[in-house]
């Protein structure tokens, strides 16, 4: 750095600047000042340019725009951050296992594994959390009863969006998740994760510290070590019966309930669970074919 940008150096961090300006706006951050205030939810800022980013939220502009996929962006930097999807570059290393990561975040998040760190706390039950989106997922899973996704297909009713597209795939067969080494395609992202891990070597497996059994995703290790935990998180409330995950729950609360969502397209018998109008089913088409036959 040359001599007239040193002169601008903030006393308190060290950080030098080009100008006196820039040093101003950057004193701001510590001090905690806070002098721009958004006209709409008044929610305040050191600079005038945090605030123009933050009015996009509520215009909806997004003037930054990948090249690649058309995808847009309220800031200039998160055009450069989503690139990474595109180039597959993974500049943040753990130092830990050497496993990379295209985002800083990813990495922070990364690194509550080795460290234990769980900041983020249930309010209502006092369960701790790695990440903010595993409590998010808790407290809807757990606490919230409402179901605002209604299945086109079979009427079953789901907490989130991506739980009910996740779910139509049982419906319509759809396979898009496809492999870039062979022909092999899947319904699911897991089931790609470990096709690819078993066949083609590639990824990196998630091994459970306690018993050393391998996950092809870091999902399905967080399942199995609440099972270590002995931990049941998930409470039936018809009946005292604990579950470890919200999907065991789920299979469960069909027994307290005399409603059979799932029919048999074929002979027209109702039945409670999908998996077993599943199995029904190709007991069912295949009776016919050899009645037929």
């Amino acid at each position: 750095m040359n001599i007239h940008t040193s002169k601008y150096k903030c006393s308190i961090c060290g950080k030098c600047w080009r100008n006196s300006h820039e040093l101003a706006v950057h004193t701001k951050r510590h001090s905690g000042e806070k002098l721009f205030k958004c006209n709409v939810c008044y929610k305040q800022f050191s600079t005038a340019g945090e605030l123009v980013v933050h009015n996009r939220i509520h215009t909806g502009e997004k003037p930054y725009k990948c090249h690649v996929c058309d995808k847009a962006f309220r800031r200039s930097h998160d055009v450069s951050s989503h690139m990474r999807v595109h180039t597959e570059q993974k500049p943040f290393k753990c130092n830990v296992c050497d496993r990379a990561f295209s985002h800083s975040s990813n990495l922070k998040d990364h690194m509550r594994i080795h460290t234990g760190e769980k900041p983020y706390k249930c309010l209502l039950c006092n369960k701790c959390f790695t990440v903010s989106s595993s409590l998010s997922l808790h407290k809807r899973h757990v606490h919230r009863n409402s179901r605002p996704y209604e299945c086109p297909f079979c009427g079953k009713l789901f907490k989130s969006n991506m739980d009910l597209k996740h779910h139509v795939h049982i419906h319509t067969d759809a396979k898009p998740y496809s492999c870039r080494h062979c022909s092999g395609r899947f319904t699911w992202i897991e089931q790609l994760k470990t096709h690819l891990l078993k066949s083609h070597n590639e990824g990196t497996w998630f091994t459970c510290n306690i018993c050393q059994k391998k996950f092809a995703t870091k999902g399905e290790l967080k399942k199995h070590l609440v099972r270590h935990e002995d931990v049941k998180p998930y409470v039936c409330g018809e009946c005292p019966k604990c579950f470890y995950t919200a999907f065991e729950l789920t299979r469960h609360q069909p027994v307290h309930s005399d409603y059979k969502r799932f029919c048999c397209g074929l002979c027209g018998k109702d039945f409670k669970r999908a998996v077993t109008v599943k199995r029904h089913f190709k007991m069912c088409y295949a009776k016919r074919r050899f009645t037929n036959a």
